[in-house]
């Protein structure tokens, strides 16, 4: 099957993260966003495994140098790759770090695998075909959001976002058991698909970091968006939001 295919392969490219020391770091436009050659390897492998997979498919990185979206993208299958979502943590030691692996079909999500190889945790879903963790049907969690943990991403390379993203996280801090942050925006949504915690924002990612997991938790059964309701577009960046089942409608402080 070609999602077990995927898998194979970010299973193989988690292994080159596991096996790195001391890459060289890149800087790139923002604060603090770095890349390393370890995100550069891992991308190249990907590349090299996954047009064995699938030929006929088209690639969206970050680290390639080919990182927007194009009208002839909205056609046929792209792969979207963030070779390593979290290269703060990866350079710094501070788990977790993923890869993850997103394929859209003609512009909409179709695929997406996420693998956290520290824990050994696979995440995957195919559209219409359920949410899995290492094999395992999951299904997001029922509790309230005042009996669950929520998660938020900085956008730290935005800094004109922070004063409104920890406005809203102040505010939600006491409508839920406590807020967390990890640095991953797709580990953070997996969270909330496997029923970790029930919700997450951020105010912009990007649509390699959203491309994949946005999959995984919609067949889990949550509700993504951006932060005002609307439906994600698969084009670019966004804004996100990730609701369980047990926080069906978007707390006040994420009006308009």
């Amino acid at each position: 099957m070609l999602i077990d295919q995927i898998e194979d392969v970010a299973r193989c490219a988690g292994d080159i993260l596991l096996g790195a020391t001391h890459p060289r770091v890149f800087t790139k436009e923002g604060h603090a966003n770095f890349c390393t050659e370890t995100d550069e390897k891992v991308q190249a492998f990907l590349i090299e495994k996954l047009e064995k997979v699938l030929p006929e498919a088209a690639f969206l990185g970050e680290e390639d140098g080919i990182d927007v979206f194009t009208k002839k993208m909205s056609k046929g299958y792209v792969f979207v790759l963030d070779p390593i979502d979290g290269t703060s943590n990866f350079l710094y030691a501070y788990r977790p770090s993923v890869v993850s692996i997103g394929l859209l079909k003609e512009g909409r999500p179709y695929i997406g695998v996420i693998y956290n190889p520290y824990d050994d945790l696979m995440f995957s879903a195919e559209k219409g075909k359920g949410a899995y963790m290492n094999g395992e049907k999951i299904i997001s969690s029922d509790r309230p959001l005042e009996h669950s943990l929520a998660v938020f991403g900085s956008a730290p390379y935005y800094e004109e976002l922070l004063d409104r993203t920890f406005e809203l996280a102040r505010n939600l801090v006491p409508l839920c058991v406590d807020i967390r942050r990890s640095g991953t925006a797709a580990w953070d949504t997996c969270c909330v698909a496997c029923g970790k915690v029930g919700l997450y924002f951020e105010l912009r990612v990007q649509l390699w970091d959203y491309a994949a997991a946005a999959t995984i938790a919609e067949e889990a059964g949550c509700a993504v968006t951006d932060i005002d309701g609307n439906e994600l577009s698969f084009t670019g960046p966004s804004s996100i939001l990730v609701r369980s089942p047990g926080v069906p409608d978007i707390p006040d402080i994420f009006g308009k």
